[in-house]
């Protein structure tokens, strides 16, 4: 018989961030709480998987780019190629860092964590299986923040050895030559820039017409251009038929009768809600097709007692809307005078160089037929930019034609996913606080990045005469 536990205020499946935020937040309000992780350490796939070790990886990449491109240092430094391997040991320091912050956290505030994967007995009672041991668990409510995996049809062989998705490619012994990336979006472009930064030949299919056709398309015509000189060949409007498998490559057959030989895939096509193994037909909630799970804007289920919140309800898919999407599901439940619903989410894309917007492009606007007008600040005339010699990006700013309101933020150069929050800060403020003169009456420290937004605005408030 599993052993049964007393009963808990607030039962949080999942320790992500979304998990994380809602456990915490239950807690400081003095609630009884307990989360459940599938993982021997809390921190969900965020931190094992996903947005921490590409981001780490990322960065290693980057600086030895840095290093190669800047004369200064690329005489003075004898750098060799960087190995994956090598940017991936990097990486599992800053995983275990994270890891070992999260469940001191847990220990300070008396949340328990519970290892095992969890299915719903009822309404009330939940069983989480380690091993051969069971625990019976009860709670007044649920939230259930179980993320994301990538998605993996029946027809690719996923074990064969040259075959990952963006989970398994840490597992990559070795450094190709030459990757097949399925797939176009955030996470296929991310690991496009990560290997085209290391020097490998890169072929991505995109069944697109461009690449991130949500974003600006001046933003998307950069990333394109400079994907293209690292050495990334982005091959539009093409759709995966199957794969050859071989010892030492593998062959990718697309519709339109090209053949592409590489030494590895990565599968980059979407992703899956971890719902399955919950047994939600015990109370009798259902996920979509992709394992995602309906909320209403308070972030509750179709069961009463249940809210769900991150990427296992879908949009925006972000470890940083996830967060707040947990702390909010949690002040739904318990302080909903605090509730505030997540939206106006700032998209970080951390390609190289990375790309950050908030609000409106101009192709919304356009549609929308708003009148606007467009400032920039291209980073080669920014004086910081030259000194650090990361001159590649730009800032724009979009804003109202005759109000001067801020409509949108968009960025795309080193640090942009810092830089993008200046201009949100100033969109999120009401009336005449959210206007192009805001940026062009303050003072910025000189020289910093920041400076750029009052080279843009100025630069828009010319257009206007």
């Amino acid at each position: 018989m599993p052993k049964t536990h007393k009963k808990f205020d607030l039962l949080v499946i999942g320790s992500g961030p979304a998990g994380e935020a809602a456990a915490m937040n239950a807690a400081k309000a003095g609630k009884k709480v307990a989360i459940v992780s599938d993982k021997p350490r809390p921190g969900g796939n965020c931190t094992f998987l996903g947005t921490i070790p590409s981001k780490a990886i990322r960065y290693s990449v980057k600086q030895v780019i840095h290093f190669h491109t800047n004369p200064l240092l690329r005489d003075l430094c004898d750098m060799k190629k960087l190995t994956f391997q090598q940017a991936l040991e990097n990486a599992e320091r800053v995983i275990y860092e994270q890891s070992k912050s999260r469940l001191d956290a847990y220990e300070r505030n008396n949340v328990p964590v519970f290892q095992g994967r969890a299915c719903f007995i009822d309404t009330q009672q939940i069983e989480v299986t380690d091993g051969k041991i069971k625990t019976r668990l009860e709670a007044k409510n649920f939230i259930l923040a179980t993320g994301s995996r990538p998605y993996r049809p029946d027809d690719v062989d996923f074990d064969h050895p040259r075959v990952f998705d963006s989970d398994s490619i840490l597992q990559l012994k070795d450094t190709p030559k030459k990757v097949t990336i399925i797939g176009a979006g955030v996470i296929g472009c991310e690991y496009a820039s990560i290997f085209g930064g290391m020097k490998m030949k890169v072929e991505m299919i995109n069944p697109a017409e461009t690449l991130l056709s949500f974003l600006d398309t001046e933003i998307t015509d950069a990333l394109s251009y400079h994907l293209q000189n690292m050495g990334v060949r982005c091959r539009h409007q093409e759709h995966f038929s199957k794969l050859e498998y071989h010892d030492d490559h593998v062959v990718t057959y697309l519709e339109s009768g090209k053949k592409i030989k590489s030494d590895i895939i990565l599968w980059a096509n979407g992703r899956t809600g971890n719902t399955d193994g919950l047994d939600l037909e015990a109370i009798g909630l259902a996920a979509d097709s992709r394992g995602r799970l309906e909320v209403n804007k308070q972030y509750q289920t179709k069961v009463e007692n249940v809210y769900a919140a991150g990427d296992v309800i879908g949009w925006p898919s972000l470890a940083s809307s996830a967060y707040d999407q947990g702390r909010a599901a949690c002040n739904a439940i318990i302080n909903p005078e605090e509730f505030h619903y997540v939206k106006d989410v700032a998209t970080g894309i951390y390609t190289i160089p990375e790309i950050s917007t908030v609000g409106y492009t101009e192709q919304e606007l356009t549609k929308k037929k708003i009148p606007y007008e467009v400032g920039k600040a291209f980073f080669r005339n920014i004086a910081r930019a030259q000194i650090t010699g990361d001159e590649v990006g730009m800032l724009k700013i979009i804003f109202h034609f005759e109000t001067l309101e801020i409509l949108g933020i968009h960025c795309f150069g080193d640090q942009a996913s810092e830089i993008v929050h200046i201009g949100q800060a100033i969109m999120n403020q009401r009336g005449k606080a959210n206007s192009l003169k805001y940026f062009i009456n303050t003072t910025f420290n000189y020289p910093t990045m920041a400076e750029a937004y009052k080279v843009a605005a100025l630069n828009g408030i010319n257009r206007l005469f």
